[in-house]
Parts: structure tokens; sequence; C-alpha cells
């Protein structure tokens, strides 16, 4: 049993468990940004949070077709899991992995192309934790919840 099924097993309120896998390859964003506003839609989260799940999604499928894409023909996997308060979504990609510690946070007054999407993503969602590791890939776990309120 993966990672992510385990702690799918061990919540303790259990709904709906949506798995995708997606061809490394950009063109396939635009479906997964279909997908999960299909899925925030109808759990009831309002126009504003479905865009942002839509720009976040995006950018972790990005992060996962680039850091992914020594491996052409490999997919990368997409988890939903569906609670009554919350939507939590896994993108993991089977690239090469990075020391978290290397992360930084983005000059914002110095802006390069890439290295905002963990910082847009962590900006739209409620939860946000990244597990990579060398040479095994790369996970980034969202979590937004309905409502105004969340812990």
């Amino acid at each position: 049993m993966n990672k992510i099924a385990k702690e799918y097993t061990n919540m303790s309120i259990k709904k709906d468990h949506i798995k995708l896998s997606i061809p490394n390859r950009p063109e396939y964003v635009s479906v997964i940004r279909l997908t999960v506003a299909a899925i925030a839609n109808r759990m009831g989260f309002d126009i504003e949070k479905i865009e942002d799940f839509k720009v976040a999604i995006a950018e972790a499928c990005t992060n996962a077709i680039t850091h992914g894409k020594h491996l052409k023909d490999d997919n990368f996997n997409i988890e939903f899991i569906v609670e009554d308060e919350k939507l939590t979504i896994y993108v993991q990609d089977n690239g090469k992995g990075y020391s978290a510690e290397k992360l930084e946070s983005p000059d914002l007054n110095n802006l390069r192309e890439g290295g905002l999407g963990v910082f847009i993503i962590k900006s739209l969602m409620d939860e946000v934790d990244i597990v990579s590791e060398l040479g095994r890939g790369t996970t980034i776990k969202m979590s937004k919840y309905l409502g105004d309120d969340f812990q």
C-alpha cells in the first residue's frame, strides 16, 4: 500500500477517492483543470475557490511535467480525496526529486522564469505539503476547505 493510500485509509471521514494517471505532456493540463473544477463545483465550492484550485493544480501539474520530462513516456499521478468539508489533491511525479532544503522562496522584486509554482500553490490553498526524495520524485499535497474557516 503506497503512502497516499495509507493516509487515506487512516482518515476519519472517508468519501470519494479519485485516481488519475496522466501522460507527462502539457496538453493534458487542461483536462486536469476541468476535472478539479467539476469535483470542486460538485462539492459546493464557490467560483473564486474553484479558480484557485484550477491555478494551483495547473502549477503542480506543470512542475510534475517539467521535473519528470526525462521520462517522456511515463505518466504522473493525481489523486483527489473528497471529504465533507475539504478537498485534498495529490500530484505525484516520478522525476529526479530534490532536496527540500534547497527550495528557496522567490525574490518577488527580481522575478525570473520558473520558481514561482510552489509559491503560487501555497498562496492559493489552505494547506500544502511537499515531499520529495532524490531519485524517487515529488508529491505535492494541497487542500482547501469549504467555507472561510479552516484549522
